[in-house]
């Protein structure tokens, strides 16, 4: 990528060449918002951002410490403060990502309204979100990009260090990152699933993550219902998406095969097997079924599959689904996780109804003895209880050790005692939080873990922000609870939402007018703008 002084440069020729045709043209300032709109096109964005995700996969290979993290948004602005918040803080994104959900698709951006996460809602939103994070994301590198320019132009004006103001420049540090967005169970066939992939990358995403079960029946991960397919349609919309990267010349493009498995006993569809022990077989060995030793003993409509040398009939439910075995759910998710790195994914993502480190490792470990390099996406789902899941996990390592449990309540004889707030600052609560603190590290180190995200995080920040102000608003606090539990914040945490003029792009947009008209420019950010007030 050019530096700024070289855009300069090549900007100056290319107005010296026009004459003065282009005596309006400023260089410098179309270099400036050259650098400003770095990423052109969504292609641009995805190439760049599957880049950096390849160098973390490889980067965690070597060395587990390396995952990689991200938070869910459901609009852009959320994913833009979320990227500001870890450039002031931590100075860095690198191994941060963006991961946008279906469900909160669903549940938020839908214009049918709020929605389960039952994939009803229009395909066309989850593009749609990916191009909206991007502008945002883009929107914050002009917004930072202008006030180094503005340090530059002090710096000469004032006889600064102009190469240090410069280096600033060429060194900035986009908040453009990779997002991993969820594609759901693919919206209908093999070409509806290729149709949406090829409208996700070009609106920028490098990682679609795609799950397992029937695309007209899907159900959220965390609830009941899940039904799987076989995995020959798994695997043809996991080529769906592959081509979809490549038609597109995303050569290195990330998909995430994710399986539901562990949570679903209902399948669709009996696959029709060509030879003993293919995948088709493999997966009607899990059936769960009942011998037929004489076929008197069929109903109309009965159907019997030959099994192991048996001819056996399968549990079909009412409704015509058909049912696993109940012991047969991890065997699933192991064969599951290898066929499809076997078959073009390049991670993986075992949804599970709690966090437990030693039970997501003994399946990826499984998954290893074939794929020794097997690697997960994580959901550290909101819809776990992490305090009572750890609080629960602590109380029964503490029972096997024989250690004195009379000051907390058995979770057995009282389900959710521990979650009384009188535990909080218990020991039995501190060293839960102390699991909960290093979950992340643990389970990347054991449990081959590269990459963890929250899918709903600012769901429910959102909701609880909310409640807190209005609570206060509406009650005693009147207008101090906007004063001193918004504002005074976001001064005291230097947030650029503090100057919401500024972070919407009046800035920018004043220093386009004097671009376009120089001193004729109607500027808005002049003495009487209260944004000085800050």
């Amino acid at each position: 990528m050019a530096t700024y002084t070289e855009n300069i440069e090549t900007l100056s020729h290319l107005c010296e060449a026009h004459g003065d045709t282009w005596k309006g043209i400023n260089p410098e300032y179309a270099a400036r918002m050259r650098a400003q709109n770095r990423f052109r096109t969504g292609i641009e964005i995805a190439q760049y951002t599957a880049d950096i995700m390849r160098a973390d996969m490889a980067a965690y290979d070597a060395n587990s410490g390396d995952y990689t993290q991200s938070l869910g948004c459901w609009h852009g602005f959320v994913a833009q403060q979320v990227m500001m918040a870890i450039k002031r803080h931590h100075k860095d994104t690198t191994r941060r990502y963006i991961y946008l959900s279906g469900w909160m698709i669903a549940a938020l951006r839908s214009k049918f309204g709020p929605l389960p996460d039952q994939s009803m809602h229009e395909k066309t939103a989850v593009p749609e979100l990916i191009e909206e994070i991007y502008t945002f994301l883009k929107q914050a590198d002009a917004r930072e990009l202008r006030h180094l320019f503005a340090y530059l132009d002090a710096a000469r004006a004032n006889g600064g260090d102009v190469a240090a103001a410069q280096a600033k420049i060429d060194n900035f540090q986009t908040h453009v990152v990779p997002i991993i967005a969820d594609i759901d169970a693919g919206f209908g066939n093999e070409e509806a699933t290729y149709l949406l992939a090829k409208r996700m990358i070009e609106a920028g995403a490098c990682a679609i993550q795609i799950e397992n079960q029937v695309s007209d029946a899907k159900q959220c991960g965390h609830q009941a219902g899940k039904v799987t397919v076989p995995h020959e349609d798994f695997l043809a919309k996991i080529n769906a998406v592959r081509y979809a990267f490549l038609e597109l010349g995303i050569e290195n493009g990330i998909i995430v095969a994710r399986t539901d498995s562990l949570g679903a006993n209902l399948t669709q569809k009996v696959p029709v097997s060509r030879t003993p022990g293919d995948l088709a077989s493999q997966y009607s060995d899990f059936l769960e079924t009942t011998p037929v030793g004489d076929l008197q003993e069929l109903n109309d409509g009965d159907i019997t599959i030959h099994v192991k040398g048996e001819i056996v009939k399968p549990t079909r439910l009412d409704n015509g689904l058909y049912a696993f075995r109940p012991d047969t759910a991890v065997d699933r998710v192991v064969l599951d996780c290898v066929t499809s790195l076997r078959h073009g994914a390049d991670l993986l993502w075992i949804e599970t109804e709690k966090p437990n480190v030693k039970q997501i490792a003994d399946m990826v470990n499984e998954v290893r003895k074939t794929i020794p390099d097997a690697k997960l996406v994580y959901n550290n789902s909101p819809s776990f209880n992490w305090t009572l899941s750890f609080r629960e996990q602590v109380y029964a390592d503490w029972a096997a050790a024989g250690k004195d449990l009379s000051a907390y309540p058995d979770p057995n004889e009282v389900p959710k005692g521990l979650m009384d707030a009188k535990y909080d600052s218990s020991e039995l609560a501190l060293a839960a939080d102390a699991l909960v603190q290093n979950f992340q590290k643990d389970a990347s180190r054991e449990a081959g873990i590269f990459h963890h995200l929250i899918t709903l995080p600012t769901y429910h920040t959102s909701a609880l922000s909310t409640d807190v102000l209005a609570e206060g608003y509406f009650g005693d606090l009147g207008m101090l609870a906007y004063v001193r539990d918004v504002q005074r914040q976001e001064i005291r945490r230097d947030q650029a939402s503090v100057k919401h003029q500024d972070l919407a792009g009046s800035s920018i947009g004043d220093d386009h007018k004097e671009y376009f008209s120089g001193e004729n420019a109607l500027l808005a950010g002049g003495v009487d703008n209260t944004m000085n007030q800050f």
